[in-house]
């Protein structure tokens, strides 16, 4: 009989996992966005316990407080997925349907295409396939988009600005966040050591090698995107499809902001189910 888990371990760093749902269903990691944690997924999961899958949401590197490297290459790609890959062997159920918003599909991209055998299927919601993204950013205006991931490669200003509660608030309703989930997020954002953590995502991009971002995936996958997505233009969406070579859709989402799994959990929830039934 499977065992619940409430943390997992890899290199000394300890991660917060919110394990819930049938424990002998068949696992669904889902993985959060900045700057939020596992609670994002709070109105999606209900619906995939009901038809009968186990859920195991981490709070991951730079969230868990026994998470927080400090150094920036610690936050490279790689890292990453490789956090993802030391949960699915932690729970030990065989191979899981992966799914992440924002920051969390930049690393299901990553864990699909360097961990197929322990990837059933990927939903990424928001964020195109990285190679995607990248020819987006250099050939529209999706670098206008993006202007924040060069800003945060500054040291130190980010992090100051982030832990001022009424403008990180400000920010994330501008993107289309409710104000009380803008003050859920806010707080993962509280002191400058969670900060650090969440902004070194996007310097760890440097570090990362681009071989590894830009592999194909071969297995089944669907990408969620929304079409009043602030920081996602549709140019990388529509560009993703290059970069699998397994069954593969795109749904678009009118009317949604970036945050798709607050905004629209139901229908996202019935997208994951529909893709969890794809043949491999």
């Amino acid at each position: 009989m499977p065992e619940r888990i409430t943390h997992f371990t890899r290199d000394s760093l300890v991660f917060d996992v919110r394990d819930e749902g049938p424990i002998s269903g068949t696992p669904v990691v889902l993985l959060h966005g900045f700057p939020q944690d596992s609670r994002s997924w709070d109105a999606v999961v209900p619906a995939l316990h009901t038809a009968g899958f186990r859920t195991l949401a981490p709070d991951q590197r730079g969230y868990s407080p026994g998470a927080r490297p400090r150094r920036r290459r610690d936050y490279r790609g790689e890292e990453l997925a490789a956090d993802v890959a030391a949960l699915i062997a932690a729970v030990d159920a065989g191979p899981v349907h992966l799914v992440g918003h924002d920051w969390g599909a930049a690393a299901g991209w990553q864990v699909a295409a360097g961990y197929p055998d322990l990837i059933r299927t990927l939903t990424a919601v928001s964020v195109p396939h990285p190679a995607a993204m990248v020819r987006a950013i250099r050939t529209s205006r999706q670098a206008f988009r993006s202007w924040y991931m060069l800003a945060f490669q500054v040291p130190w200003i980010p992090e100051l600005l982030l832990t001022k509660p009424a403008l990180t608030r400000s920010i994330l309703e501008r993107m289309g966040q409710t104000p009380q989930r803008a003050a859920r997020d806010q707080s993962n954002l509280a002191h400058r050591t969670a900060a650090r953590g969440a902004v070194h995502w996007y310097r760890g991009l440097p570090f990362t090698d681009r071989h590894t971002t830009s592999r194909a995936v071969r297995v089944p996958t669907l990408l969620v995107w929304s079409d009043r997505d602030k920081a996602i233009g549709p140019e990388g969406p529509e560009l993703t499809e290059r970069y699998v070579r397994a069954p593969y859709r795109l749904v678009t989402l009118p009317g949604v902001s970036h945050w798709i799994p607050d905004e629209a959990p139901e229908e996202l929830a019935e997208l994951i189910l529909d893709h969890a039934s794809t043949p491999g």
